[in-house]
């Protein structure tokens, strides 16, 4: 068991990476708690949850949205939640997002822990304060940042995970590397078919390394007013994509990635093997690196990121790998290159 702890201006966070979540309780700082999670964790593993009330959302991005928050809080006041019930959520993003937004409003705020169940949530979405929701289809449009007080990270949870939903946390993984650590870049390259048989020591050295990447980037800049703006790259590609075609978060990062990195060299910025290297890996990993777009409704949905500014966006690409920068482009210049990639 490894814990890394990330210390912010409001709170220390605590992720513990190889703990069970049957332990969970015992990191809940009051007796009083309420479980918030999804259909298929209750279903395989709410037998063995603590002894708390639990809320039970549906699954997938569609239920990201006001509505389910609506549910989350006529059960809160159904079960009597005050300020001094803790907040558990106990599955993957989308579950970590809308109860960690749930609990930061409630009652002007609860404090709150995640049990992280998917691959993409233990190395992205459950680490660095990040909560909300979804509006109009536009993705985390609404939410705040708050950290919770722990996160517990138990790879046996990732054995009834669905194959592809495994696969797609790949790419954070990927996404680390690429903005960060050239070495872990390389690891994957290494062992992508021992990760992807789950091999233990490699898969826990894979979250480790991300999470450590992401909690560093997170101390340095909580509120994303700049260096955090990094671990978006290939995300102003993947909302839109994902927004457009219905992929998974993961598989519409890896596009978005390899559109990154390709945007990157026809810049000037990256070398043509390096946006290469990139790809192949993506692909080893059995994640999707083409995809046909409709160019206009990918550029109507990136004029919505949360990252524009005025008539410019700010993106971020790659001069190495292990090397991100953001850079400020234009829309008209957005719009010719992409218009070229696609």
């Amino acid at each position: 068991m490894r814990t890394i702890e990330i210390s912010t201006d409001t709170r220390i966070s605590s992720i513990v990476i190889g703990e069970s979540f049957r332990n969970a309780s015992k990191y809940i700082p009051s007796g009083k708690a309420i479980v918030i999670t999804d259909e298929n964790i209750h279903k395989y593993y709410g037998h063995c949850f603590p002894p708390f009330p639990a809320i039970v959302i549906g699954l997938g991005e569609s239920n990201k949205t006001m509505d389910t928050l609506a549910h989350i809080f006529d059960k809160l006041v159904e079960y009597e939640a005050d300020r001094s019930t803790f907040i558990l959520a106990i599955g993957g993003g989308i579950v970590c997002d809308v109860a960690g937004f749930a609990a930061s409003i409630y009652m002007r705020g609860l404090r709150f822990g995640f049990v992280s169940t998917t691959l993409l949530s233990q190395v992205d979405a459950s680490v660095g304060g990040k909560n909300g929701v979804n509006f109009q289809g536009y993705k985390n449009m609404l939410g705040v940042f708050n950290q919770p007080d722990f996160v517990i990270i138990d790879t046996d949870m990732l054995r009834t995970l669905d194959a592809r939903e495994f696969r797609s946390g790949f790419a954070e993984i990927v996404k680390a590397g690429a903005i960060k650590d050239e070495l872990l870049f390389s690891y994957i390259e290494e062992h992508y078919a021992e990760a992807l048989q789950k091999k233990p020591e490699v898969l826990e050295k894979l979250i480790f390394d991300s999470v450590s990447i992401k909690s560093l980037v997170v101390e340095q800049d909580e509120k994303e007013k700049g260096e955090r703006k990094k671990l978006n790259f290939g995300h102003t590609f993947a909302h839109a994509i994902e927004r457009n075609t219905g992929l998974l978060h993961g598989e519409a990062v890896s596009v978005g990635m390899v559109l990154a990195a390709q945007f990157s060299v026809k810049l000037g910025l990256l070398q043509q093997p390096e946006s290469d290297r990139i790809a192949h890996i993506l692909n080893r990993l059995q994640l999707p690196v083409h995809l046909r777009l409709n160019y206009s409704e990918l550029i109507a949905t990136m004029k919505k990121d949360k990252k524009r500014e005025g008539d410019f966006l700010h993106m971020v690409l790659l001069n190495n790998i292990g090397n991100a920068l953001i850079e400020k482009i234009s829309f008209n210049q957005l719009e010719k290159l992409t218009y070229d990639l696609c």
